[in-house]
């Protein structure tokens, strides 16, 4: 199965390791070269611009355009992923110029992971309208998508309008691949409709929770080529339990996954990127090797 990473660092939310609140832009330089090496599909970046002070979410958040711009430069194949981009918070023209520049520069290698959001303060402070963020970001992604990997862009929909406007440079990926968050049966619809795969929140991989992503999955009809990602609701530790690796691949499979989105146990630098390493090399991943 295709395994992308929740990245560390980037945000911090919850319990982090304590080399994680230490660690800079060397410290993500070097694990994003790791997982490049060893096979991995994607990185990931949250979106926020600003959180209250004491937000149960962590107050750390990188920008993913600013990080992945940078990233792309020092990797080669490892695909980028901002997880999720609030798509209400922005004009759907601006998020096709500024992330089909990084498309264009990564030489292909963006998804991008989108959602409604939901912290009202944040809204606020932008100036974008809160109460009707689903319709509107439901009209952003068909704009989006008349928009991404074109020279010249025209939409005519609910909330947006423009006619033959200039997108120079432009993602160079003419068909670039969009994934909806939500947990939700509306985000599910969302994905399936305007979409190209489905990444509701870490849920376990067997019990209620997955067995309503299944019935979910199983009520709508997803388009070939649909992809849903599911990420690790415990982190895994394959260093040490290297045959929970194929248990895990096995039960998210049957959850409904087509890419695995992995966090795993660490307590340093070092040992996060053994853990990489230890599960790439039980999941079969393409490692390149020296």
């Amino acid at each position: 199965m295709r395994t992308g990473i929740a990245s560390p660092i980037l945000a911090l939310s919850g319990g982090r390791p304590a080399w994680e609140h230490e660690a800079g832009p060397a410290e993500v330089v070097t694990l994003a070269r790791a997982a490049d090496r060893l096979g991995y599909e994607f990185l990931t970046c949250p979106d926020h611009v600003t959180v209250p002070v004491g937000f149960s979410g962590g107050e750390r958040f990188y920008d993913a355009l600013a990080t992945f711009s940078y990233l792309a430069a020092v990797t080669e194949r490892i695909r980028f992923l901002p997880f999720v981009l609030v798509v209400p918070y922005y004009h759907p023209l601006e998020l096709a110029k500024r992330y089909g520049t990084l498309d264009h520069f990564s030489g292909g290698r963006l998804n991008l992971g989108v959602g409604v959001g939901h912290l009202e303060e944040e809204f606020a402070l932008l100036g974008a309208p809160f109460d009707d963020r689903g319709p509107r970001a439901d009209d952003a992604l068909r704009a989006l998508r008349a928009s991404l990997g074109r020279p010249v862009a025209t939409y005519h929909g609910t909330h947006y309008s423009f006619e033959n406007m200039a997108i120079e440079p432009h993602a160079v990926q003419e068909h670039l691949p969009i994934w909806v968050g939500g947990n939700t049966r509306r985000a599910l619809n969302r994905a399936v409709t305007l979409g190209d795969g489905w990444a509701p929140a870490p849920v376990a991989f067997r019990g209620p929770d997955a067995d309503r992503l299944r019935s979910m999955l199983a009520e709508v009809d997803s388009p070939e080529g649909f992809d849903v990602l599911l990420g690790t609701a415990d982190p895994l530790d394959p260093i040490r339990e290297p045959e929970r690796v194929a248990d895990v691949l096995g039960e998210a499979a049957d959850a409904g996954a087509t890419v695995l989105r992995l966090t795993v146990r660490h307590d340093s630098l070092e040992e996060y990127l053994e853990q990489l390493e230890a599960y790439a090399e039980s999941a079969g991943l393409p490692i390149q090797r020296d």
